[in-house]
């Protein structure tokens, strides 16, 4: 039995799409199961409740070989540490009561670079899986630099200003993955019970970008000039809290982009393993420009 947290996330719907393509037994813990679509519904066991909950994660991991783990976003939380760590404590201490053999989970570059101890939201994921891996389970950690997905946030200022706003210096060239790829590796782990002890697998896409190399490829597939325009970390921390996000989470976020811009995603070896396979230019193609035209 696989048990996938977040499985409505985008990341753990394309991984629950996966493995159910594949045959593999799956329990699913979601807060709100209607947001499941029917069909899966169908063929997997549903646990109701967040898997934070003590309970919830502790009936989750009863008789679990493996178990996915993705700590959601939550940008009214008090820090970075309550929404990773914190969060994560019942579960390290139910995956040890109930012999689960293999964790992994999601979370960033950075591990023993000289910026990972610096990192804001980086730094408390960072946190987490040491906190998984000290509870005594295979463990593996799916490392990620910037999502593809994440422009999908600028779909408004890209159709008003032909234009999306970061923090990233303009020509930092650093690596970025789509989320089906991410979703890719994680099945791929969970389905392997050969490997044992504790460590980090990187997905870093086929290659390295700048934000001006995005916009490049953005303006290419859909037809027009699209810009890229960098914004200070004051500008950005304004902007999130301003819809609502805690002022430590919106600091977290410009710590994190602060250390993007000191290489934090540049410092991993770019390896066979590594590359994933899909480019900037295919996510463009095949996810930017349908949302950008409804």
């Amino acid at each position: 039995m696989i048990v996938i947290t977040a499985p409505t996330s985008t990341i753990g719907r394309q991984l629950v799409d996966d493995l159910l393509d594949r045959g593999a037994p799956l329990r699913l813990v979601a807060r709100d199961p209607s947001r499941l679509a029917p069909e899966v519904r169908a063929r997997v066991e549903v646990i109701e409740g967040s898997h934070g909950d003590a309970d919830v994660i502790d009936r989750a991991c009863a008789g679990a070989d493996a178990v996915f783990w993705l700590a959601p976003d939550d940008g009214d939380a008090l820090s970075a540490e309550t929404v990773y760590v914190d969060f994560t404590r019942p579960a390290a201490e139910a995956f040890a009561r109930h012999g689960v053999r293999r964790v992994v989970a999601i979370t960033a570059l950075g591990r023993g670079t000289p910026h990972g101890d610096d990192a804001g939201l980086v730094t408390s994921s960072l946190a987490m899986c040491d906190l998984i891996a000290a509870s005594g389970v295979a463990f593996r950690a799916v490392a990620c630099p910037s999502f593809m997905h994440n422009l999908l946030h600028h779909v408004g200022s890209i159709n008003e200003q032909d234009a999306f706003f970061m923090m990233t210096d303009p020509d930092l060239k650093a690596p970025m993955v789509a989320t089906r790829d991410i979703a890719a590796t994680a099945s791929r782990l969970l389905r392997d019970d050969t490997w044992h002890g504790s460590g980090q697998v990187a997905v870093l896409g086929p290659e390295d970008l700048s934000p001006t190399d995005m916009a490049r490829i953005i303006s290419e597939v859909i037809g027009r000039e699209v810009h890229y325009r960098q914004i200070p970390g004051p500008a950005l921390k304004a902007r999130m809290t301003g819809i609502g996000m805690t002022d430590a989470m919106a600091q977290g976020m410009v710590d994190m982009f602060e250390a993007k811009n000191r290489g934090l995603d540049n410092a991993e070896p770019r390896t066979t393993e590594s590359t994933t396979p899909t480019t900037f230019r295919q996510w463009c193609e095949e996810v930017l420009r349908p949302a950008l035209s409804n």
